[in-house]
């Protein structure tokens, strides 16, 4: 549906009425719903064949309503100050009288928060009196998607509506870094953590293998396209796609780039761009060149290690 006003109404009414709604997001599209409230919420799970156990994202508008629902310190507030609204994820402790439903935090005490950028989405939140839950629009483990198109693809008429906001221009998942002690990064995503240092100027720990489930996005099989991945390839085998960093004099069919020039921040936004091309056009096995593991690399390898334990 075409990103104006009336859309905007009809998302609203839907999502009154505790229905899920697809939604555009400057990192990938969400599937949402009222995160107030137990029959919305359980939809996601349902719609997504999600994990009870796997926690969801909420979406807020400002700071204000978030008070409501958390307890904020002040490693929140440097990282918001700098990179609010935008693709970071702050886990808070959640405060006892919070109306979140406890189908968003798994009974935890916790709860993964976010302020997205997007203007539609934005405007959206706005017309609520809730927050939204808001996990990737896609069937767990599988491929994000980036486009209104990719959800269609996932949901078919299973869900009411998708408000299209275009393509994702991030393309990868918020980063989420827990400040329930010292920071401590939870997952990898849109915003590099080389820039989040030089703002808390201090070490960061990292909780990226953690054995329980502490955020959304730490399952160990994720973002996969059904397909075998062969990582750190040097060649393809025949009849097997081939994902390279940038262009070169060599070609193929089966040759997939993901920038011209070893850009890794357009490299990420292509990603799952680029997986779906290629299980749409059928090919059983994939083989990935290495990718170089700084900035935003390190955020497409961890992708494509998980989307590899297929």
């Amino acid at each position: 549906m075409k990103n104006d006003l009336s859309n905007i109404k009809k998302s609203k009414y839907l999502l009154d009425k505790n229905e899920c709604v697809g939604i555009p997001t400057e990192t990938v599209y969400g599937l949402a719903a009222n995160a107030y409230s137990d029959i919305a919420t359980s939809k996601i799970f349902r719609l997504k064949k999600r994990s009870k156990k796997n926690p969801l994202i909420v979406h807020y508008n400002n700071i204000k309503m978030l008070k409501k629902d958390c307890h904020t310190n002040d490693y929140f507030y440097k990282l918001y100050k700098k990179f609010c609204p935008g693709p970071i994820t702050f886990v808070l402790k959640l405060k006892k009288n919070s109306n979140i439903s406890k189908n968003v935090t798994n009974n935890k005490k916790t709860l993964a928060v976010r302020f997205p950028r997007k203007s539609i989405i934005k405007k959206l939140l706005k017309k609520l009196n809730y927050p939204l839950a808001a996990p990737s629009a896609n069937i767990s483990k599988n491929i994000s998607p980036v486009s209104k198109q990719d959800v269609e693809d996932e949901f078919g008429k299973k869900i009411k509506f998708i408000l299209d906001g275009g393509s994702s221009e991030i393309g990868l998942e918020s980063t989420i870094i827990s400040l329930i002690n010292q920071p401590e990064i939870l997952r990898l995503g849109g915003i590099e953590i080389t820039r989040i240092k030089k703002i808390l100027r201090s070490n960061i720990k990292y909780g990226l293998k953690k054995k329980k489930i502490a955020s959304p996005g730490q399952e160990k099989v994720h973002y996969s396209p059904g397909i075998p991945i062969r990582l750190n390839a040097t060649k393809a085998k025949p009849h097997e796609a081939f994902i390279l960093i940038k262009k070169r004099k060599l070609s193929g069919k089966n040759f997939f780039y993901l920038c011209k020039n070893k850009n890794l921040k357009k490299a990420a936004k292509n990603l799952y761009k680029t997986l779906r091309m290629i299980k749409k056009k059928k090919y059983k096995n994939i083989a990935v060149e290495k990718i170089p593991n700084n900035g935003f690399g390190e955020a497409i390898n961890d992708r494509l290690f998980r989307a590899s334990k297929f």
